[in-house]
C-alpha cells in the first residue's frame, strides 16, 4: 500500500465516522451534565445522606460498618472519585476496602452508565438490577469467604460535608469545565481509531487474537475491541464506539447484551483498579471477583437465550401441528 492510498482510506474512514460521532457526543453530554447537576442538587439537599443513613445498617452483612453506606451511595450515583473520597475518610482495613470497592466497581455512575446501555440495545432495567445485585451479592460472599473479622453490628452513615450552594454551584461549574473538554477528546479520539483500525482490518485481528478469551467468558469475538475498551477507558468515555459499533448491525442482540451485561459487572480495570488499590484494596480480588461473577452471568444469560429459541421453536412446531 503506497502513503498516498493509506492518507486517502484514513481521511475517508474518519469522515464517515464524524457525523454519528459528533451526535454521540453530543447526547453523551448533555446527559452527563443534567445528571451531573441533579447529583450536585440531591446532595446538597441531603437527599444522597438521606438514602446513606437508611442503608447503613445493612452493611454489617457485607462486613462493612455503617458509615461505608455514604461511599457506596456517592459511587452509585455519580461515580468511583466521589465513593473513593468518601471511603478514604473512613477507618477501614484492606478486607473493607476490597469489599467496598468491588460493590462500587460493580454499580458506579449508575445513572449515566445505564443510560449508555440502554442506548446500545439493552434494557435498562435490566441493566440496573443486574449492576446492583451483583454488586450486593459479591459484597456477601466476599464477607464469608475473605479471612479477617468484620463489624458485629453497623453503624450509621457519616455526615457528608456542606457547603452553601453557591459554593458547590461553583465547584460543580469547575470540574464540569474540566470533563467536558476530556470527554469530548477521548470519545472523538476513540472513535477516530476504530475506524481506522477497522478500515485497515486491525479489529478482525484483535478479534482472532481475543476469541480464545472472548469464548471463556461467552462472549462473541466480534466484541473484542469494544471489551478492550470498557476495561481500560470504562463506559462512558468508551460510549460512542459501544452506540457506533452496535448501530451498525453487525452484532447480534444477543451479543450485545451478553457484552453489556459483562462489562456492567467488570469495566473500568485500569484506572479505578489502581485508585482502589492506592488506599488499601487488593487489587488480584477486585479484578477476579468480578471478572468470575461477570462470566456466570453471560454464560447463564447464553442457556437463557438458548431455552427461549428452543421454547419459540417447539411452540411454533405445536401452532403447525
Amino acid at each position: 500500500m503506497t502513503g498516498k492510498e493509506f492518507g486517502t482510506r484514513s481521511r475517508a474512514a474518519v469522515k464517515r465516522c464524524l457525523p454519528s460521532t459528533k451526535k454521540t457526543a453530543i447526547w453523551m453530554i448533555k446527559i452527563t451534565v443534567a445528571v451531573s447537576f441533579a447529583i450536585m442538587l440531591l446532595g446538597h439537599f441531603g437527599v444522597i445522606e438521606w438514602i446513606s443513613v437508611a442503608l447503613s445498617p445493612v452493611f454489617v452483612h457485607f462486613g462493612l460498618p455503617g458509615e461505608a453506606a455514604l461511599a457506596y451511595v456517592s459511587g452509585y450515583f455519580v461515580n468511583m472519585y466521589s465513593a473513593i473520597a468518601a471511603a478514604v475518610t473512613l477507618d477501614l482495613d484492606p478486607r473493607a476496602v476490597t469489599i467496598l470497592g468491588v460493590m462500587a466497581l460493580c454499580s458506579h455512575n449508575m445513572i449515566v452508565e445505564s443510560a449508555v446501555q440502554h442506548r446500545t440495545g439493552s434494557s435498562t432495567v435490566r441493566v440496573v438490577l443486574v449492576r446492583t445485585l451483583s454488586g450486593i451479592i459479591l459484597a456477601y460472599l466476599l464477607n464469608m469467604i475473605l479471612p479477617g473479622e468484620s463489624p458485629s453490628i453497623g453503624g450509621t452513615a457519616a455526615e457528608a460535608v456542606r457547603h452553601d450552594f453557591g459554593t458547590e454551584l461553583t465547584e460543580w461549574l469547575k470540574n464540569t469545565g474540566v470533563l467536558v473538554p476530556k470527554m469530548l477528546l477521548i470519545i472523538f479520539a476513540l472513535n477516530i481509531l476504530q475506524a481506522l483500525m477497522s478500515e485497515f482490518g486491525i479489529i478482525r485481528v484483535i478479534s482472532r487474537a481475543l476469541r480464545p478469551v472472548m469464548h471463556v467468558f461467552g462472549l462473541s469475538s466480534r466484541c473484542a475491541v469494544l471489551w478492550i475498551i470498557a476495561n481500560t477507558l470504562g463506559l462512558a468515555y468508551g460510549a460512542a464506539a459501544m452506540i457506533d459499533e452496535a448501530s451498525t448491525g453487525k452484532l447480534r442482540k444477543e451479543d450485545i447484551d451478553g457484552l453489556n451485561m459483562h462489562i456492567g459487572i467488570s469495566h473500568s480495570n485500569l484506572e479505578d483498579v489502581i485508585l482502589l488499590t492506592s488506599v488499601g484494596a487488593v487489587w488480584w480480588v477486585l479484578l477476579v471477583s468480578r471478572w468470575a461473577w461477570a462470566m456466570i452471568l453471560v454464560w447463564g444469560y447464553r442457556l437463557e437465550v438458548y431455552i427461549r429459541k428452543k421454547y419459540c421453536i417447539f411452540v411454533s412446531s405445536e401452532r403447525n401441528d
